[in-house]
């Protein structure tokens, strides 16, 4: 009777295990899984008591899920074993068709390890196959690339006997069905929290992009996106309304420019020198209505995404203000606070720039020559000191016709002596006996006649209104790139280049007769004359020596005039 009956017990079980697995792929998360696994096995699979030990990251095993008494799943839930305990029991006792079964008699040496577990007690079997309540019987549950998932633990079957080979087989697929159903759960379970992450992510970047717009629109200094690299370097992308509004432009304008279509001609070379990461360049930038502002621009390299394409961030601040306050510094630095001409300071640096320390007509001996070509050569300039060449002593490594060529030795006062190495040409005076149509750098040295007694006689306010507008008549007669410089009281000193000796002295008489017409200061007519001292700068002379000479000429000039004749002009 029990062998017609077994097709029919077989059948009812294989509809138990099919609703069963069904199941297993409806929860809806990892626990839930977990749960549906062992009420399973104690509703289809005909055990009392059912236990899943899953593994955790760090390889111990964990007690996830119980089923079929309360009291045993409240002392052991969540309870831990070691891996190596649950690697001895997998490898202890029998082995069927993928199960591990450890009869009563070998549990004893089970007792003192860390694997949670409920103890039962009961009789001795009274036949070969009669369940123990010692018993253990395992079902390890393995992922396809057969990583350990967990171990299903089973008990009290509910005939009371051991599983047969169709109980066997039946709770190995369960197993095996359980491992899908737990690695599926976890899948969903990584997808879910990777979704969640994914959206913070998102929402993390849309809030960090729109503190960047807000930051970028309404920065109240100007704000400028622009190409990196290819054939549209450095055009412009986007812009803010600042710096629309300081360079007078609107957006859709300046889309159509990059920098180095808005900055000053003579700021070109500054802008290309920093524009890269970090850099950083003061220059002028052109508005609409043709004028230019100075501004600061600081960049940084932002990247789109992850080795995407690159764009340079560039901050524009507006430092008109201070340009300006540093350049009346610099003037006032260099310049009369009276009449606005350079001053003495000013005047000293100007001449002083046109002058070296040997003089053209001196002729250097050959180790001076050398001296002179490698000292130029250590200093990356010229040959010898201001790129000077001694006349007759060519240039020891540069040849015009190239190397091994003979030297060229230039004519005196020429420059060119000395070929790639010249970066100065000699300042000489000329000739005051014969004209010789040698041109030089000639120095004006001026002091007013009269002009104390007009000070004694009608107070500083008016002698300050003298010395502006002689300061002005003095300007308008001197060509643009001559230098006139007040060096204190009423001396004024003109740096005159290109000038003859004949040129020099009609120059002074131009001066002089520029200055003496009536000066109208508050109603009154004054006048004043002036005395002209004609020195000539030549290298080899200081600033001092030749400002100095051409104080002692003019005295010269003023003794051998009659007091009233000086006053006449």
């Amino acid at each position: 009777m029990e062998t017609e009956s077994e097709p029919y017990v077989r059948l009812a079980t294989l509809r138990q295990l099919h609703q069963v697995v069904a199941e297993l792929n409806t929860a809806r998360s990892l626990a839930d899984t977990l749960q549906t696994v062992v009420d399973g096995i104690v509703v289809g699979l005909g055990y009392e008591l059912a236990c899943v030990n899953l593994v955790r990251p760090d390889g111990d095993l964990v007690v996830a899920a119980f089923a079929g008494d309360p009291a045993a799943e409240a002392l052991i839930t969540g309870r831990v074993g070691s891996r190596n305990s649950w690697e001895r029991r997998l490898t202890m006792g029998e082995c069927w068709d993928g199960l591990r079964f450890i009869p009563h008699t070998e549990g004893w040496v089970l007792l003192e390890d860390d694997v949670p577990q409920w103890h039962t007690e009961g009789p001795d079997p009274r036949f070969e196959d009669e369940w123990h309540p010692e018993d253990r019987l395992y079902a390890p549950m393995y992922a396809s690339g057969g990583e350990l998932l967990g171990v299903i633990s089973v008990d009290r079957p509910r005939n009371g006997r051991r599983p047969g080979a169709w109980g066997r087989e039946a709770l190995q697929m369960y197993a095996f069905q359980a491992a899908i159903a737990i690695s599926n759960a976890r899948l969903r379970a990584n997808m879910q929290r990777a979704l969640v992450r994914l959206e913070r992510e998102q929402q993390a970047l849309r809030a960090s992009e729109e503190s960047f717009r807000q930051a970028f629109e309404y920065a109240p200094s100007g704000m400028a996106i622009a190409e990196m690299g290819g054939d549209q370097h450095g055009r412009l992308l986007r812009t803010n309304d600042a710096l629309c509004r300081l360079l007078g432009r609107p957006a859709s304008v300046l889309r159509r420019y990059s920098f180095s279509d808005l900055v000053h001609p003579e700021d070109i070379g500054t802008l290309l020198r920093t524009s890269a990461e970090g850099g950083r360049a003061e220059l002028r930038l052109g508005r609409r209505d043709g004028t230019y502002v100075w501004v600061s621009l600081r960049n940084s390299v932002v990247a789109d995404a992850a080795d995407g394409p690159r764009f340079l961030l560039t901050h524009v601040e507006d430092i008109e203000e201070r340009k300006r306050h540093e350049l009346q510094l610099a003037h006032r630095a260099s310049h009369d606070s009276l009449t606005g001409l350079p001053n003495s300071a000013e005047l000293r640096a100007r001449l002083g720039a046109r002058l070296c320390r040997r003089p053209q007509s001196v002729r250097a001996t050959a180790v001076e020559a050398l001296d002179a070509a490698f000292e130029g050569r250590g200093e990356g300039g010229g040959a010898g000191e201001h790129g000077f060449q001694p006349d007759g002593f060519p240039d020891p490594f540069e040849f015009p016709g190239g190397p091994g060529a003979p030297a060229v030795a230039g004519p005196p006062g020429d420059g060119a002596a000395g070929g790639a190495y010249d970066h100065h040409v000699h300042t000489v005076a000329p000739s005051t006996d014969i004209d010789d149509g040698t041109k030089g750098l000639a120095v004006l040295f001026c002091d007013l006649d009269g002009f104390k007694s007009i000070n004694d006689r009608f107070g500083h306010h008016t002698g300050d209104a003298v010395l502006i507008e002689v300061a002005r008549r003095l300007t308008t007669c001197v060509r643009d790139g001559d230098t006139v410089a007040r060096l204190g009281g009423d001396e004024f000193v003109v740096l005159a280049d290109g000038l003859g000796a004949a040129d020099a002295a009609d120059l002074a008489v131009r001066l002089r007769n520029a200055i003496i017409p009536p000066i109208r200061v508050d109603g009154r007519a004054v006048r004043v004359g002036a005395s002209f001292g004609i020195s000539w700068a030549s290298c080899g002379m200081s600033a001092d020596e030749v400002l100095r000479s051409a104080d002692q000429r003019m005295y010269i000039e003023k003794r051998s005039r009659s007091k009233a004749h000086r006053r006449a002009g």
